[in-house]
């Protein structure tokens, strides 16, 4: 049994550089941990006699140590060096310049113009002070970084953001512990909501290694493919996005840092065990998770811009015909030909998807292959002011009906009928003619511009931004 005095004893000795004398050799470094199992952990290790220096932190067994003492005192102080870069902070306008359109209704205070970052790595003064912060917290970002492949990856880092802070956590060196006097609690809460990118490697390698099982996930890779979906009327990618990719596509961050961040992995994921962790390795282990709260509230409204779409849409409806009347026999609950507009919206999207894309032989879109336009814009040749949603007799894509109907089979009348949405939700006029096979082909006088591709969804000048479901976006980024 280890008494206070005891572990008070072994504290004083952490962050101290200190000499070991060994049967092989000798070698200096600082303190990080002494184990009760009479183990020792030291970093900066440097071999006294060949003066090579051992990258990260080496572990030293009891039975082969048999002498310890300080090291000799130099003119530099190891320890500033050691506590240099483990807090700072990124700021808000360069880093997250989206922030004042999600958050606040664009105001945000004076003190909250940057997002600080802190290296948790020990318990005595900051695990105790971060766990308290994010345990009052509703959804936080979640990231991890370690050497390995899902279940057999070794955990050397554990990213937690909240809206205005990053806990970096060490767990190289907290170790299991870490997870007993804490994390598990908030990992495995039902309570606060963990986003993060990619949960099969965060779930895998804590579930294996520590037995933590991860409760209530917002997964913004599962929420990217959702969106691609939706957009191009039922088509699958090829592939699922790294996170940079989502974040740049939704966010409009082109995030070079994280670039860096996976060409270091590929490079030498020892990296992660290099201690102290060099600054700018810490600043972007930071710049991965920050975004992802933000990243969240951008593909909620994404996804529940077709809702909102159609419910605009009921309102328009009610607005413009107070007075309804309804055919006898009718119950009121017939589906209405607003809500019937989906399957035309959906065809609509799956001929733009297959215009833009190219399609493999499993049905699946290439995502980020788009074909080339065939004729340059000055060529692009004028086209009907009613858009034709039906396909060249299913050679691209299934084939779909040429008009639509309604369950008696008669065509929807041509004074309240409303064309498909563009994109996400923005109405075209309904034509002044029926639609019919001839009109489709018929080419007509009035000039269109232009297609450019969205989110996966064309778009015209007409409709240069998508409108999100809660309005956030109704201003340039």
């Amino acid at each position: 049994m280890v008494s206070l005095d005891d572990y008070q004893f072994i504290e004083s000795f952490k962050s101290k550089r200190i000499r070991l004398i060994t049967k092989e050799s000798t070698f200096e470094g600082i303190v990080q941990r002494i184990n009760l199992n009479k183990t020792i952990i030291l970093d900066d290790v440097v071999e006294i006699r060949s003066g090579s220096r051992f990258r990260g932190a080496k572990l030293f067994f009891g039975q082969e140590i048999q002498n310890v003492e300080f090291a000799p005192s130099s003119n530099t102080d190891p320890l500033e060096d050691e506590d240099h870069g483990k807090v700072g902070q990124l700021s808000l306008a360069e880093f997250q310049p989206y922030r004042s359109t999600l958050f606040d209704d664009g105001v945000i205070e004076e003190e909250e113009h940057s997002v600080n970052y802190v290296v948790v790595d020990e318990f005595h003064e900051k695990f105790g002070p971060a766990l308290m912060h994010i345990r009052k917290q509703q959804v936080i970002g979640l990231g991890l970084d370690g050497v390995g492949a899902f279940q057999n990856e070794r955990l050397c880092w554990l990213q937690v953001a909240t809206k205005n802070n990053v806990y970096l956590f060490d767990i190289l060196l907290l170790g299991a512990r870490a997870f007993r006097n804490g994390l598990s609690t908030i990992l495995e809460s039902k309570n606060i909501l963990k986003v993060m990118h990619d949960c099969r490697r965060i779930s895998g390698c804590l579930s294996a290694q520590f037995g933590v099982n991860l409760l209530n996930v917002f997964d913004t890779q599962v929420a990217d493919v959702m969106h691609f979906y939706a957009e191009t009327g039922g088509f699958l990618p090829t592939r699922v996005s790294v996170l940079q990719e989502v974040i740049n596509d939704h966010l409009k961050m082109p995030l070079s840092s994280l670039s860096i961040k996976d060409q270091l992995c590929r490079e030498d994921q020892q990296v992660w065990y290099v201690r102290p962790c060099p600054a700018p390795l810490l600043k972007v282990m930071a710049l991965s998770v920050i975004h992802l709260q933000p990243l969240r509230l951008v593909l909620l409204d994404a996804l529940m811009s077709d809702y909102t779409s159609l419910v605009d849409s009921y309102l328009k409806s009610g607005q413009e015909n107070p007075i309804h009347t309804e055919d006898i026999g009718k119950s009121g609950l017939e589906l209405p030909h607003e809500l019937r507009e989906i399957d035309m919206i959906k065809r609509e999207r799956q001929k733009r998807a297959v215009d833009h894309y190219n399609i493999t032989k499993d049905g699946l879109l290439d995502r980020y292959n788009i074909k080339p336009t065939s004729k340059p814009d000055s060529e692009i040749q004028e086209q009907p002011e009613v858009l034709d949603y039906s396909l060249d007799a299913g050679k691209r894509c299934p084939s779909f009906p040429e008009t639509s109907t309604l369950e008696d089979g008669s065509v929807p009348d041509k004074k309240t009928a409303s064309m498909p949405s563009l994109g996400r939700g923005l109405m075209l006029s309904s034509p002044l003619e029926p639609i019919s096979e001839s009109a489709l082909r018929q080419t007509s006088t009035a000039k269109t511009e232009p297609f450019a591709f969205m989110g996966g969804v064309a778009q015209n000048r007409f409709c240069s931004l998508p409108v999100m479901g809660r309005g956030l976006f109704n201003k340039q980024v």
